[in-house]
C-alpha cells in the first residue's frame, strides 16, 4: 500500500483511509464503491432514503426509495462493504416538497 496525502494534509495508507459513497442503486455508485475497496480503502456506502414506502412502489425508479434501496444494499453486500441507510423521509419532505407544492400553487416555477 502506498501513502498519499488527503485534502487535510493528512499522510496515510489506503487501509488506512474511510471513503464513504453515496449509493443510489445504480452501476455508477456501485463501480465507485467496488473500485474503492479493490483500493483498499475502508469503504462505506450510504443510501438517502427521502420517500415513504407505502407512497412508492417497489418497481418504481426513483431515487431513493424501494428498489433503488435495496440494489444498494445487496451490492454493498456482494462487495462486502457496510451499508448504511440515512432516514430522511421528513426533512425531504418538509424543506424540498412542501416548498415545490407551495411555489407551484402561488404560479411561481418552482425550484426543487
Amino acid at each position: 500500500m502506498s501513502k498519499f496525502t488527503n485534502s487535510l494534509g493528512i499522510t496515510k495508507s489506503e487501509k488506512d483511509t474511510k471513503v464513504v459513497v453515496a449509493m443510489s442503486g445504480g452501476v455508477d455508485s456501485s463501480t465507485v464503491a467496488g473500485l474503492m475497496k479493490k483500493e483498499g480503502y475502508k469503504t462505506i456506502g450510504v443510501t438517502l432514503k427521502l420517500y415513504d414506502d407505502v407512497k412508492t412502489s417497489i418497481k418504481s425508479r426513483q431515487c431513493c426509495a424501494g428498489q433503488d434501496i435495496m440494489d444498494a444494499k445487496r451490492v454493498a453486500n456482494q462487495i462486502n462493504i457496510d451499508h448504511k441507510i440515512l432516514y430522511y423521509q421528513k426533512k425531504f419532505r418538509k424543506d424540498v416538497i412542501d416548498n415545490f407544492v407551495e411555489s407551484y400553487m402561488a404560479g411561481e416555477t418552482p425550484i426543487p
